[in-house]
């Protein structure tokens, strides 16, 4: 079938991407769903940091491709061997699939699975499968999604269902936003009930975080370089908000702390907010070749702990029932974290207001 999908032609042009232009918007083809895979009518797709880090090179992925990972449509058509959904479902979409069965899947999510990632690695399906084509050749997939576009074609393994009460904005936002934020606090930091959390970055990730510890009671302190996110984050709960230098200064500490900035120099800073015998997660994707000093005496003598959580060490289909309760219940306001809602062919200016950091989630809507 002939689709309308925005394709990343290479990666690490120049700023500004609204004159550089690095993507066209245009139609493809893309072939039906083979055993296993599900063809989906996105309604609604997050532009996310890890989005804009394929655009800006800090992470190289076959090109072109058709980016796109944080998504909710509705099932249009069933490969063979898919019997738990049906048509006209809604549908989360995660970009890490799991298999179930490999040493990763058995880690309860504190590992990604092994083959999701190689297929990732890949711009592939599980299995190894492209189903985008245009002219002839091959498009690759975007972590198994590829959502910027007006349907996707994914493994089954790629997916959760969702009631039809949730609307397509929000269950978008629990693809990605959701399970990474929520799920370095609930599942990595694990703090004790009514204790103090810092989350250091306060975009889409990091608000979900803060969004997350004042559903479970905590007292959550919001860091950012960015006086406006400062000011969202004491409007949607935080007992304060800081500049990084104010923290350090004041002597903030709490035992957990959430990095979700993806800059070395964020991430020394939850250290430095991290409390004695407390734990520093970080989720944030900062280039591979960016590093960070850190005293080892501060880990020792304090007896600190600092943990990588990848998609917030979940397993979608448990964790997103869960947010999706949260959701329900008035606790987790997550329509608070859409920014702007903008065209597909707005994807280029998009990605420069990202990489200015004054948006928290911008939707692209179909």
């Amino acid at each position: 079938m002939e689709i309308i999908g925005a394709v990343l032609e290479t990666s690490g042009v120049e700023k500004p991407f609204a004159q550089t232009r690095p993507f066209t918007v245009g139609p493809l083809e893309l072939d039906a769903p083979a055993p296993g895979e599900v063809l989906v009518r996105i309604e609604a797709a997050g532009v996310c940091h890890s989005d804009l880090s394929v655009v800006d090179g800090n992470r190289r992925r076959p090109t072109p491709m058709l980016l796109g990972h944080e998504a909710a449509g509705i099932v249009e058509r069933l490969g063979d061997d898919v019997d738990d959904l049906v048509v006209g479902d809604r549908v989360v979409m995660t970009f890490l699939p799991r298999c179930g069965h490999c040493a990763g899947c058995r880690t309860d999510g504190r590992l990604p699975c092994e083959v999701g990632t190689a297929a990732n690695n890949a711009g592939t399906l599980v299995g190894g499968g492209i189903r985008l084509h245009r002219d002839g050749a091959d498009i690759r997939h975007h972590l198994g999604v590829s959502a910027f576009a007006s349907h996707a074609v994914v493994s089954r393994t790629s997916i959760v269902p969702v009631p039809a009460d949730v609307p397509a904005e929000i269950a978008a936002l629990l693809g990605c936003a959701v399970l990474t934020g929520g799920g370095a606090v609930i599942n990595a930091a694990r703090p004790e009930a009514g204790t103090r959390l810092v989350v250091v970055g306060l975009g889409g990730v990091g608000m979900a975080a803060l969004l997350v510890g004042v559903a479970l009671g905590l007292e959550v302190i919001g860091v950012d370089a960015v006086d406006a996110k400062l000011e969202l984050a004491l409007g949607l709960g935080a007992a304060q908000a800081l500049s990084p230098a104010d923290a350090v200064d004041r002597g903030i500490r709490a035992p957990a702390v959430v990095e979700a900035a993806g800059h070395p120099r964020a991430f020394e800073t939850a250290v430095a907010l991290t409390a004695p015998g407390g734990t520093t997660v970080t989720v944030g994707l900062p280039a591979p070749d960016a590093r960070s000093e850190v005293s080892p005496l501060q880990l020792t003598a304090g007896a600190r702990t600092i943990i990588g959580s990848y998609l917030g060490s979940a397993v979608p289909s448990r964790d997103i029932p869960h947010y999706v309760e949260m959701w329900r219940s008035g606790a987790l306001p997550l329509e608070k974290l859409v920014s702007s809602r903008i065209r597909l062919d707005e994807i280029d200016a998009a990605m420069d207001r990202l990489a200015a950091g004054g948006e928290l989630r911008q939707l692209i809507t179909f």
